[in-house]
Order: structure tokens, then C-alpha cells, then sequence
């Protein structure tokens, strides 16, 4: 798969976060205490989180100490995260004019590949000092077995391309974060960049469950009628093995340091 050109210019699906932002915020998962290490391990001091959504992820490197500036295109996202206590600035990355600041950290969690890959590389290398660290890293879920074969019954009937292809049951190809490692280097302006795996579980009730499927954009921007049918299908199959969805997340992280002159 690589990195889908289709995806980042996609602006109906880059945009269907904020039709609730308030649910996204409630309902999307953390990010691991053990990711967060690695990122605060050099003491970044000014961090720029680039398409902070609701500022999930903004609000734990806040937690450590870090003086976060938060990107977000949709204005409706925007609002949440400053409701948490995150400034938050406007705009889209390839276009946002950080004037003369520079940051130690840039991260971006669930949202580079909303970037457009080889103007977004450049442009993050200019707005780190040299030697900060990337870091940008996404959630993969892998429900449990028993959940995840009632799933695919209910996804092959009445969404069979969504089940062939959402993240959101496990089925993300690993090549986009190589894509992205290799989009980088390709800059020449990072070192050590590696790719590296942290894990954490969450259980989810019926509802829960059916809550956090309607914040992905693949599923959001159904038909009206077709996302009725499938979570209507999705609660009768979920209740069936026992009311709730098992979940493992593996958290991939892409991660390197501007080169040092």
C-alpha cells in the first residue's frame, strides 16, 4: 500500500472528525505511558503537535511539562482542545506559518497521513532545532478473536470493502510507516530514524464499541442508511459473544532527530 495519495488529499474524510468532536474526544483511545517516554526522553521543551485534533495526545506531553502548540485544521476540533487547556492554532501544515519559532519536539498522533508526505517532511525539518526529535504514531486495533469473527460476518454482508481495508479491525498495511520512515530520509535533514512498537488493551462495551466505529472517517462517510444497517448488525453480532470488544492496540511510532550542524 505505501503511502495512498488518495488518502491525504481525501478532505471529505480528513474533515468528518469534528461532525462530533465531543464523541471523538470521549470515545478514541490514549496513547501508551511508554510512548510518551520515549518522546520526553531528550526533555523537549516546546513541542508543536500537528493535527492535534481534540488534543489527545497534546494533553500528555502538557502532563510532563512540555509547552504545547497545537495545529488543527477543522475549527469544531479545535474548540475540544482548547477546552482542555491547549493552545491551539489553525490551519493546515503544509500551508501554517510558524514564523520565526522553532520547536524541540514535533509529534502528530492519527494524523500525518492527512499530510501530504514529501512538502510535510521538508517543511517539519525546518521548524525543529537541530537535534529534536519527530515522533509520529498511530493506534492500530486488533480486536479479540471472538469479536473479530462476528465483525467480519456482519462487515463481508453489508460493508465488504470496509472490512477488507479499515484500520479500525486490524487491517492497516505496515508499508505506510515505512513509507513515511523513507519519506524522512528522503530529505536528508533526519537521522536515526526508526520505527518502534508500544502496546496497550482496552475492553469495550457494546455501545462503546459502536460509539468509537463512528469516529473513523471510512465508516463516518457512509450513506446514511448503510452506516444505520452495519451498526445496527454490528450491536446483534457484538452482543452475541458476550457484549463486548477486546482490544489490542499496537501502537506504531515513526521517529528520527533533525541532523545536527
Amino acid at each position: 500500500m505505501g503511502w495512498d495519495d488518495a488518502l491525504f488529499s481525501n478532505r471529505r474524510r480528513a474533515s468528518s472528525f469534528g461532525d462530533d468532536a465531543e464523541q471523538y474526544d470521549r470515545i478514541r483511545p490514549p496513547y501508551p505511558d511508554s510512548l510518551v517516554d520515549v518522546l520526553v526522553a531528550e526533555n523537549p521543551r516546546t513541542v508543536l503537535d500537528v493535527g492535534c485534533g481534540t488534543g489527545i495526545a497534546a494533553r500528555l506531553l502538557h502532563s510532563r511539562g512540555c509547552d504545547v502548540v497545537g495545529l488543527e485544521p477543522d475549527p469544531r476540533m479545535a474548540v475540544v482542545a482548547r477546552g482542555h487547556g491547549i493552545t491551539v492554532e489553525e490551519g493546515m501544515f503544509e500551508a501554517w506559518d510558524a514564523g520565526e519559532r522553532r520547536f524541540d519536539l514535533l509529534i502528530s498522533g492519527q494524523a500525518w497521513h492527512w499530510v501530504n508526505p514529501h512538502v510535510g517532511a521538508i517543511k517539519a525539518a525546518t521548524l525543529l532545532h537541530p537535534g529534536a526529535r519527530i515522533g509520529l504514531f498511530w493506534n492500530q486495533s486488533f480486536p479479540g478473536p471472538e469479536a473479530r469473527q462476528a465483525m467480519d460476518a456482519v462487515y463481508a454482508r453489508c460493508a465488504p470493502e470496509l472490512g477488507e481495508n479499515s484500520v479500525l479491525i486490524g487491517q492497516r498495511d505496515s508499508s505506510l510507516y515505512e513509507a513515511i520512515a523513507q519519506a524522512l530520509r528522503d530529505t536528508e535533514q533526519f537521522d536515526d530514524i526508526s520505527l518502534q512498537l508500544f502496546g496497550h488493551d482496552i475492553d469495550y462495551r457494546t455501545e462503546e464499541w459502536l460509539e468509537l466505529v463512528t469516529t473513523h472517517s471510512d465508516h463516518r462517510t457512509l450513506p446514511p442508511e448503510e452506516l444505520r444497517t452495519l451498526l445496527s448488525e454490528l450491536r446483534v453480532a457484538i452482543d452475541g459473544v458476550g457484549g463486548h470488544v477486546p482490544v489490542h492496540y499496537e501502537t506504531t511510532l515513526v521517529t528520527g532527530r533533525t541532523v545536527s550542524h
